[in-house]
């Protein structure tokens, strides 16, 4: 039966659970006596609620509290073996597979290396097949345990009704492919086990907002600086995050030819490949047959060497033009959208660190207007290399405390699922 509001019974007990649900991850232990001002049920609705919880096995007691003269008060806390998920970061260098359980600990994990410039859809997709099963069987955790599976791709996702969810990767050669389609097709996990497929930027950016560096801040800018540069966007408009195509901002009219094809993008001065490349074109020697990240690391210590030893001009110069780049690329987000946090995250960005922040930020202040200029800081995001798998594991995280802990069923293909709908509603900080 609806009420005058159109909500059911079944929402508004749903509705109890998820707020019940998110405390306790968010905040717990808790007692049920905290647990009603900040839910804002009453306390018959708290011990009703709790009691449902408890008995599906998501709640669990975690010690008690001396309350004021009287009995001691049971703590409770959100179970971390209740469920578990799957993070998955397609990168340009690697497949990151990770298992978390409930509490976000990770279990297990494997890294599938990828060959230069080798973004083949069906090596791809067995990368991410294999690596969910082998996480799977190092943790001994049965696939029916999973809550979903979130994906991490480079470009823009869109959702489709009768294909699920299709990525379309310019900059790697992904014209619609059907992701969710192809990996259901050969999947070994159960049909229940939902997929949940974004931009990687954006979960790199819903991680730092729930868990890292963004936590408090209503208007932020989280930048992905990898092989490309990528952002996520979040303000009070869009809370739940979006994904921006950052990295293909135009910095230099008729400049360099950029992957996606075009002219002059930031990601054909700032991306860490265009990085490697320009140290080659002017005069430079980057390491030959490694990968991107061992190269960077060699061309970061040939530009910064030891005290008394005489660093690489040319390294130096490039890597002090890229700053400026980044920091132009910056105070257009910042005119743009007025943030008052932007955090760098992703591999590039984690190896350049402390050294390259100052002059980042420098540029980024000097090429902005000057009252957004005042209002921004620029820091390095807080949760390191696995960012990303996080935040993609935050996203069957979401649809599960948006169902009110109730696993999902096979969901018909829609516009808007219900993962998308949690995200839009932040956890609260």
């Amino acid at each position: 039966m609806a009420g005058r509001n159109g909500r059911t019974v079944r929402d508004l007990r749903r509705a109890n659970r998820t707020a019940v649900l998110q405390r306790l991850y968010f905040d717990g232990p808790l007692s049920r006596f905290e647990l009603g001002p900040v839910t804002g049920l009453s306390s018959g609705s708290v011990s009703n609620v709790v009691a449902d919880l408890v008995a599906d096995g998501l709640v669990e007691e975690a010690g008690s509290v001396d309350s004021d003269g009287g009995r001691p008060r049971t703590l409770l806390r959100a179970a971390p073996d209740s469920g578990y998920m799957i993070g998955v970061d397609v990168g340009e260098t690697r497949v990151r597979i990770e298992l978390f359980d409930l509490a976000l600990t990770e279990l297990a994990r494997v890294q599938h290396p990828l060959a230069r410039q080798r973004y083949e859809v069906e090596g791809i997709v067995g990368h991410i097949r294999d690596g969910i099963a082998e996480v799977l069987a190092a943790a001994r955790i049965a696939p029916e345990r999973l809550l979903g599976v979130g994906i991490g791709v480079p470009g823009i996702v869109e959702r489709t009704p009768d294909r699920g969810a299709v990525v379309h990767g310019q900059t790697i050669g992904w014209d619609a492919v059907p992701l969710e389609e192809l990996l259901r097709a050969g999947s070994q996990l159960p049909d229940a086990v939902p997929y949940f497929i974004d931009n990687g930027a954006k979960t790199l950016g819903q991680a730092e907002m729930w868990f890292g560096g963004g936590r408090g801040a209503r208007n932020a800018v989280v930048v992905l600086f990898g092989s490309g540069v990528g952002a996520c966007l979040v303000t009070p408009e869009v809370e739940h995050g979006r994904a921006v195509e950052w990295g293909h901002l135009t910095v230099r009219v008729r400049g360099r030819r950029c992957r996606c094809g075009a002219l002059g993008c930031l990601e054909a001065y700032a991306g860490a490949e265009s990085l490697l490349e320009r140290w080659r074109e002017e005069g430079g020697h980057p390491v030959e047959g490694v990968d991107e990240e061992t190269a960077l690391t060699a061309m970061l210590a040939a530009a910064y060497p030891p005290e008394g030893t005489a660093a690489d001009p040319v390294a130096l110069a490039v890597l002090e033009e890229t700053a400026e780049y980044l920091g132009a690329g910056l105070s257009d987000l910042i005119n743009l959208f007025q943030p008052e946090r932007i955090l760098i995250g992703g591999w590039a960005g984690l190896q350049l660190g402390a050294r390259f922040l100052p002059a980042v930020r420098r540029h980024a202040v000097s090429y902005a207007l000057r009252h957004p200029a005042e209002k921004v800081t620029v820091e390095m995001g807080l949760l390191g290399p696995d960012a990303v798998t996080v935040g993609a594991a935050i996203l069957p995280l979401a649809d599960f405390f948006a169902r009110g802990g109730r696993r999902a069923e096979p969901e018909p293909q829609g516009p808007l699922p219900a993962w998308r709908a949690a995200l839009e509603e932040r956890a609260p900080h």
